[in-house]
């Protein structure tokens, strides 16, 4: 259908100037006729087409973007790791593959099929004009080869320009995130920190806005140099045209088509440039999505990686060191540590030691820079990225609260309990979330969010419901808790932001589900982590301390102090002067008790 309406000005005019060329030299009634019904089927032809494509264009756009989303989210899913969603120059990549994705891949087909409709359109005419005068097609087309490459020149300028203000946008989407969520909102107002935030969103607005600016300057300086150059051409054609006919050289019809052809080749010059430079702006965008859908693993994959077995003899860290890139500071220094199968570790230690680094590891987020994880005597890196993972059952810190159904956001945990609400419900039970769950609206079927509705039906608690900050880490542990049957149980921080009955409650559910197993605990609630079967103290990315919680408070480390400043805060104030000192290990028994 392109291809035809790239056809249809050509017969158009030249049925016109069939048409006056027979009005002005008496053809016969039949024949005018003949070619007036000719001209109108043209019309209607030229009338029909652009709405048949508009359709079958819409079509294609749905069919390639669903298929260009599909894949490109396919391709974020086979990275291994965690390193390309915190590279920033990776993350600015995917946004404009996603913004790809969505756009250009029909872009390009509607820039190789508007080329191919100004191409017929262009050798049509030019045919035209080569029967009437081979001078001035040749005139037209040298004037034409200017707009080509200026177009050209301009899609590679705009592509980069995207590449260049992406830091800049991702900047404003963040401000302007911050000024419409309601996690934000809070702080915001209290701390009245608005109207800083408005002024760094407009500035890097501003930014963009210069850069584009430039963009738009250069393109109306080009645009309209070349309009001047094709308003020269066809002026000087159009004069040559009435000199031609004055001196009979050239009939009424002659002078119609040839100023039709002198305008729809110059027309369709500039529409080729233009398609050709949207398809050569589309091709590069689409060098971002190509970037992602065609980039290897992050993390090597071992191929035919062996079975594995249930964790028998347990898991080991040795040597480990690692930083998140060359530039970054090591996070872990020489590491070496065991976590023996079916016992409990707890991680202790002050920000910024390396606790969650090690988490990362143990899940193979990461790669060690240096040394080896090892499962059961075997490098992880040896094994199955995907099968690894099925081992391990997780509530990290940063858990993630999902849009979905109270059951849903539970069963995430093993999609194979979507279908099987008894599980479901026996992990809440566990998880102490229950009974808030079992009264809401709907249950377990109950929305828990509040954005996927239109402001006047939000009013209706049907519609959807906020969970409160510790009720939402309740549910995250439920979703731990419904892979109860796996080999390495990790809980970073389980208990953080709890009340202290819940934390309680939280804690007792953990001994029955950490006993026998192998697990990993971080909290900074040293009462929380005295019953492990060892306690490692982690500083500056190393194991400076590893013993029972009774050892390391005799041994009167690092450990021990910590535990008694977190305990002289629950001591009358004669009792903290004494437990302030931490070097001996006389309040010991005393606060041991706490917990």
């Amino acid at each position: 259908m392109t291809l035809i309406a790239g056809a249809v000005p050509v017969v158009l005019a030249w049925l016109a100037k069939l048409v006056l060329d027979g009005v002005v030299q008496g053809s016969t009634q039949g024949r005018l006729v003949a070619l007036a019904a000719g001209l109108a089927a043209a019309g209607v032809v030229s009338a029909v087409l652009p709405q048949l494509g508009q359709y079958l264009r819409a079509e294609l756009d749905r069919a390639a973007g669903l298929a260009a989303q599909r894949r490109l989210f396919e391709a974020v899913g086979r990275f291994v790791g965690l390193g390309p969603f915190e590279n920033p120059v990776f993350l600015d990549r995917l946004r404009l593959a996603q913004q790809s994705a969505a756009m250009m891949p029909t872009q390009a087909v509607d820039g190789v099929l508007g080329a191919g409709r100004s191409a017929v359109t262009i050798t049509g005419f030019l045919g035209t004009m080569f029967l009437i005068s081979p001078l001035m097609t040749g005139l037209v087309l040298v004037a034409g080869a200017p707009t080509l490459l200026g177009e050209l020149a301009l899609a590679r300028r705009r592509a980069r320009m995207h590449w260049e203000i992406g830091p800049v946008e991702r900047r404003e989407m963040f401000y302007s995130g911050m000024l419409s969520s309601l996690e934000a909102a809070k702080e915001i107002r209290l701390f009245d920190t608005g109207t800083f935030l408005l002024r760094r969103m407009l500035a890097d607005r501003r930014t963009g806005n210069a850069v584009k600016r430039s963009m738009d300057r250069r393109e109306l300086v080009t645009q309209a140099g070349l309009g001047l150059l094709a308003a020269v051409v066809s002026g000087g054609g159009l004069l040559w045209a009435v000199d031609a006919a004055r001196q009979g050289r050239l009939s009424v019809g002659d002078i119609t088509v040839f100023v039709a052809a002198v305008a729809g080749v110059q027309g369709a010059l500039g529409t080729l440039a233009a398609e050709v430079s949207r398809t050569h702006h589309a091709a590069l965008m689409f060098d971002h999505y190509l970037a992602v859908t065609t980039a290897g693993p992050d993390l090597p994959v071992a191929v035919g990686p062996p079975a594995l077995p249930a964790l028998t003899y347990g898991i080991d860290l040795r040597d480990v060191w690692f930083r998140y890139s060359d530039d970054h500071p090591w996070v872990l220094r020489g590491l070496t540590l065991r976590i023996p199968a079916g016992c409990s570790l707890a991680l202790v230690g002050l920000n910024g030691a390396g606790k969650s680094t090690l988490v990362k590891l143990l899940c193979r987020f990461y790669d060690p820079t240096r040394g080896s994880v090892r499962w059961d005597g075997r490098d992880i890196r040896e094994l199955d990225p995907g099968e690894l993972r099925r081992r391990v059952s997780a509530v990290f810190q940063d858990y993630m609260e999902y849009d979905l159904t109270a059951g849903e956001n539970i069963a995430l945990g093993d999609l194979a309990a979507l279908d099987d609400p008894a599980r479901v419900e026996a992990a809440a039970r566990r998880a102490g979330i229950h009974e808030r769950l079992d009264r809401l609206p709907r249950g377990y079927d109950t929305l828990l969010s509040r954005i996927f509705f239109m402001e006047s039906e939000k009013s209706d608690p049907d519609t959807g419901v906020v969970l409160s900050g510790g009720q939402w880490q309740r549910l995250a542990l439920a979703r731990a808790f419904l892979r109860g049957d796996r080999d390495l149980l990790i809980l970073d921080e389980p208990s953080a932001g709890l009340d202290p009955e819940a934390e309680h409650h939280i804690h007792s559910s953990l001994r029955r589900q950490r006993a026998g197993r192998t697990s990993v605990l971080i909290s900074h609630r040293l009462g929380a982590v005295r019953d492990a079967d060892v306690i490692a103290v982690l500083d500056d990315g190393r194991v400076v301390e590893q013993g029972t919680h009774q050892e390391l408070v005799a041994a009167g480390g690092a450990y021990a102090q910590l535990f008694a400043l977190q305990a002289a805060g629950y001591q009358p104030a004669e009792r903290s002067s004494l437990l302030s000192g931490a070097e001996t290990a006389v309040g010991a028994p005393n606060v041991g008790r706490l917990s």
